[in-house]
């Protein structure tokens, strides 16, 4: 079976759990911004948790489906219809053959994941079938959608099944996601200093609208670096906050270049970086201080509340 495009939305890619291990060759991650909404869309629709997926940035696509498909739609709040029927998110949706799905506006958060049931079938490129937008490979000949693309999905024998919902029993969404327009991140120390004791910390942040998969650009009072001396390009990864020479922080993302010459001020934890995937222009952001220890624990907790996550959608078949 196979998904056509007819109409982009703003920006849409194709998205895995991501390319892993060829950052020393100077070639980024990508994947998923946001691993926690992808990972569950995946799971509603029996696919792996890291299967390629479409993510939808601010406005999503219209798709015509050749096929009966099974769909889930999870992060952002996004309009989604067949026709007259509104779609709910965080759920398994049966798609008739034929079917034209409508995505519109996101109306809380920016970043929305839909999952088709078998996965799109990409050719992988270094393990994975991620768009990398900066390099121009992987996903859809290394681009976002555009009109008149065929995506193919790998088909599946479906047998009927129930709607299955994120249950509040399954999992309170707060840790993990926060759509409010406020989002409180954490972050560990980096190896450059910030003159001002808890600068970072104090000052309250919001994104700015060049902000894109590479990285989250910041506003607010100018933060001034410790040392200013002139430095060499050193490693950089997905969460590294850099501080150019206007003193407004970058948050990396999963898009982010491997090296970078700007002082690296801090990094944010691994369990707050899907909060960092669904804030958009203009939505407030605060900083606070944390212990590697206590990273490593949250992280773990996150991974045991997907695995909790995934038995109860196994269990309810």
């Amino acid at each position: 079976m196979s998904v056509r495009v007819l109409a982009p939305g703003l920006l849409t890619t194709l998205q895995d759990g991501g390319r892993t291990g060829f950052r020393h060759l100077g070639v980024g991650t990508s994947g998923a911004l946001d691993a926690h909404s992808h990972a569950i869309a995946n799971l509603l629709v029996g696919n792996p948790a890291t299967a390629p997926v479409l993510e939808i940035t601010l406005a999503g696509p219209r798709l015509h489906f050749d096929r009966a498909a099974r769909i889930a739609l999870c992060g952002a709040e996004i309009d989604a219809r067949i026709g007259a029927q509104v779609l709910p998110g965080w759920r398994r949706i049966e798609v008739p053959s034929g079917s034209e799905l409508a995505l519109g506006a996101c109306r809380r958060g920016a970043r929305a994941y839909l999952a088709v049931a078998g996965g799109f079938a990409a050719p992988g490129i270094l393990g994975s079938a991620s768009t990398d937008l900066r390099a121009g490979f992987g996903g859809v000949r290394g681009r976002m959608l555009a009109v008149g693309d065929v995506l193919p999905v790998v088909r599946l024998s479906l047998p009927p099944a129930d709607a299955v919902a994120i249950a509040a029993w399954w999992i309170d969404p707060a840790p993990d996601l926060d759509l409010g327009t406020t989002q409180v991140v954490r972050v560990l120390p980096g190896r450059d200093a910030v003159a001002g004791e808890r600068a970072l910390f104090a000052e309250a942040w919001r994104v700015d609208a060049a902000s894109d998969r590479q990285g989250l650009r910041l506003q607010g009072n100018a933060l001034s670096s410790a040392d200013a001396r002139e430095r060499i390009s050193e490693p950089v990864a997905p969460g590294t906050i850099q501080l150019p020479a206007d003193g407004r922080p970058i948050v990396l993302l999963a898009d982010a270049q491997t090296h970078g010459g700007y002082p690296r001020i801090g990094h944010v934890i691994a369990a707050d970086r899907p909060r960092l995937a669904q804030l958009r222009a203009g939505d407030g952001l605060r900083f606070e201080p944390c212990a590697p220890a206590e990273a490593r624990r949250l992280s773990i907790e996150q991974r045991q509340r997907l695995a909790r996550i995934a038995l109860a959608i196994a269990s309810r078949g």
